[in-house]
């Protein structure tokens, strides 16, 4: 698909932050379309998404998850230099490695990641985030792989195990987006979360309710609508301060 068409249909997602920061270069729209193509040869072998026009997965798909990208992460960051793949698997929490200079002070995870959305498109939003990726489907898990490796991202930890499953580690944002058996997980998903960070929930106006009732004790920020759709929202929760 050409970055071109991709940069158009994004538009609607972006133009607060277009308008505000500085605009987003042509390479994720060329990312974005390398994106699809392993997406869509992916998809006609294991089920990633039910959406299979590419117009569509740029916006129901990618307009939705860099949406979410642009508020969560208020503005793009420089591309690191020497990009290069490093250590999927590698454990989060007893890395003692040095880290670069360069290396971005916030640690994000998607739960239940599947085809890579919302996260893998925070990532090339704002590369500099360190990213984990949680998904315990093995098949799903070597797709996110490929598309990681296509893409040279670089601080990346694509973990192959259920979420319940991971030793003690927060992260500063925790996303969670088109799970299933949405009010199970998140329980799990809030115990991710870091004393002063965020959880962020991409989900349906419907399910406001059941995300309230399921967690009370996070502070709720106002619902977020999201462009080009009536029910679909961004919901932002904090872990309340200790006393």
């Amino acid at each position: 698909m050409h970055a071109a068409r991709i940069a158009e249909l994004l538009h609607p997602f972006l133009q607060e932050a277009n308008d505000q920061r500085p605009k987003p270069s042509d390479d994720l729209y060329q990312d974005i379309s390398t994106y699809i193509d392993i997406l869509l040869r992916w998809n006609a072998r294991i089920n990633l998404t039910a959406v299979r026009n590419p117009e569509e997965i740029v916006t129901r798909h990618f307009g939705e998850s860099l949406f979410a990208a642009s508020r969560l992460f208020p503005r793009v960051y420089p591309p690191p230099s020497g990009y290069a793949v490093v250590d999927f698997d590698c454990d989060p929490v007893n890395d003692q490695r040095p880290k670069p200079k360069d290396r971005a002070a916030e640690r994000a995870a998607d739960v239940g990641a599947g085809a890579g959305f919302p996260g893998l498109p925070m990532k090339l939003w704002a590369p500099n985030i360190a990213l984990t990726l949680i998904e315990s489907n093995h098949k799903k898990a070597t797709f996110l792989r490929e598309v990681a490796r296509a893409l040279t991202l670089t601080d990346i930890n694509i973990q192959n195990i259920r979420a319940e499953a991971l030793p003690p580690v927060t992260f500063d944002v925790v996303t969670l987006r088109a799970v299933e058996r949405l009010t199970d997980v998140l329980p799990t998903a809030a115990r991710l979360v870091a004393p002063s960070g965020r959880l962020a929930l991409l989900i349906a106006s419907a399910q406001l309710e059941a995300v309230h009732s399921t967690l009370p004790q996070l502070t709720w920020d106002p619902p977020i609508p999201i462009p080009e759709s009536k029910f679909r929202l961004i919901l932002v929760g904090r872990p309340e301060p200790q006393r």
